[in-house]
């Protein structure tokens, strides 16, 4: 077991998924050092080591498997050494867990994160594995303890849960019907964490703008965007995502209307067909999607447009996908998450006929991802000459060690490699842009350096002995994604 110099037991959280799965995490971190556990140091076998997984993503169960068999000889060597499983998986799967990987001691589900302290120990005291699936929220997660990632960003769950019921996806029978916090106690939280040095915040749900269904109020997210803009020294607000059957009118003259509600909207597609949007039961159409982007861009001409794109759905024809890709070309997104879809277990969509053939999915994704590429460099060439704000984030640029780079996020949300600059993670940075690239722009002529709140929190965290690693909140990546890059939502990216 290892030791602390305060003799407390060590943790690590293994995260899978999506931002919801990210945020809970954060409380999942937060009620383990309340309890008393300490992060292990890096490089280090902790004692007790959390799966926070995902039942969305192709063979999430078998990466889960194979993780737990390769820490199973480490645990027998290892006298009082935990293993803890939760998330989406572990609320589908339950107690197939703890057959199939019996040196498992906890398995939670999404309802009951709170209660993974109590669980360790009542494995730990009757020695036996501890299995809790609740099947309905136990406590709303933002209530929970939390050690948050970022010094200078945070997620803010504003609902939890799904109402819809597309055809590809699992999440809203892992999650349950849609929940949604008081205003009141979003707005309280928001303020707390400006306190704390935080300058940006990202409103997390399923459906982000369904939210007041649950208290009668079908304007209570734009109210709630409007409101974002009293709070003093919060500079840019963010949410994701969006369904586009419910985006009104109103959402977007409150992101117009209130200056730190930034200009970039992530609003997932999933196809340009309405022939396969039915099949999924996604309740729009493709003239409906294209009128939205074109009331924000009327509203907001510089406005960054992101999505998600699922190719290959069962019955997809070849017309289906021009659809798509005539959206797409009409759209001008600045980025897009592409799928190809696989079959996910438990979806109707998996038991579909007209399942697409692996290599017509595999070759319509490479005309997708060809297609958004051409156009994410013409929109990001669009940006040379431009000076904008980036708030210096904390491993963004991959090779900014070797280049002597910074990097960060513009307000549109926009990846930006800056020359480097005295200035700190959480920091604001004028530069003009010099060079624009299909995924991200160089701006080598910087203008000025703002030191703000959120870089002395950020070297405050560096100089504290439990310093950890920051969660970019950037959206997903670019055209062909990492074999682990996050969707950039709850539900909405998953095939």
């Amino acid at each position: 077991m290892t030791v602390t110099e305060a003799g407390a037991r060590t943790y690590e959280v293994r995260t899978y998924g999506c931002q919801m799965n990210v945020h809970d995490s954060e409380r999942l971190s937060g009620l383990l050092e309340d309890a008393g556990y300490v992060r292990a140091p890096e490089g280090e076998t902790a004692d007790v080591i959390v799966f926070n997984t995902c039942a969305v993503r192709e063979n999430a169960d078998n990466r889960l498997y194979g993780n737990l068999g390769h820490l199973r000889p480490i645990k027998m060597a290892r006298e009082g050494m935990q293993i803890a499983v939760g998330g989406c998986l572990a609320q589908k799967d339950q107690g197939e867990i703890v057959r199939k990987a019996p040196w498992v001691d906890v398995v939670f589900g999404t309802h009951n994160i709170g209660s993974l302290p109590v669980l360790l120990e009542r494995a730990r005291i009757a020695q036996e594995a501890q299995v809790e699936i609740k099947d309905s929220l136990e406590t709303f997660p933002s209530t929970l303890p939390t050690r948050r990632e970022s010094a200078y960003a945070a997620w803010v769950a504003i609902s939890v849960g799904c109402n819809n019921t597309c055809t590809f996806c699992i999440v809203p029978s892992l999650r349950g019907k849609e929940k949604d916090r008081r205003p009141g106690d979003i707005l309280s939280e928001i303020r707390t964490l400006v306190d704390q040095g935080v300058l940006e915040i990202t409103l997390l749900g399923q459906n982000v703008n369904t939210y007041g269904v649950e208290f009668g109020d079908r304007l209570a997210f734009g109210k709630l965007l409007r409101a974002c803009g009293d709070v003093e020294g919060l500079e840019r607000v963010r949410f994701t995502s969006p369904h586009p059957a419910a985006f009104t009118d109103d959402v977007i003259h409150a992101m117009a209307e209130t200056p730190n509600v930034v200009h970039q909207l992530h609003m997932p597609l999933q196809s340009g067909s309405d022939r396969v949007l039915k099949a999924m039961r996604r309740s729009y159409r493709a003239e409906r999607y294209l009128g939205i982007i074109d009331r924000v861009r009327a509203a907001m001409p510089d406005a960054a447009i992101s999505t998600d794109i699922i190719v290959g759905f069962p019955g997809e024809t070849e017309e289906d996908f021009q659809q798509t890709l005539d959206v797409v070309r009409a759209s001008r997104f600045a980025n897009a998450f592409t799928f190809q879809y696989s079959i996910r277990p438990g979806t109707p969509a998996a038991t579909m006929e007209d399942q697409v053939p692996k290599a017509v999915v595999q070759e319509r994704y490479e005309r997708l991802v060809a297609l958004q590429e051409e156009i994410s460099w013409e929109e990001n060439k669009k940006q040379v000459g431009r000076t904008l704000e980036v708030l210096i984030a904390e491993g963004e640029g991959r090779k900014d060690d070797a280049t002597h780079r910074l990097s960060g996020r513009a307000a549109d949300n926009r990846l930006v490699h800056l020359a480097a600059v005295d200035a700190r993670p959480g920091d604001m940075v004028t530069a003009e842009v010099t060079y624009a690239a299909p995924h991200h722009l160089v701006a080598d002529t910087v203008v000025s350096v703002r030191r703000t709140r959120a870089g002395d929190a950020w070297e405050a965290r560096q100089a504290a002995p439990s310093a950890g690693s920051a969660v970019s909140l950037g959206m997903p990546t670019i055209g062909r994604p990492p074999a682990e890059a996050a969707p950039s939502s709850a539900c909405s990216a998953h095939p």
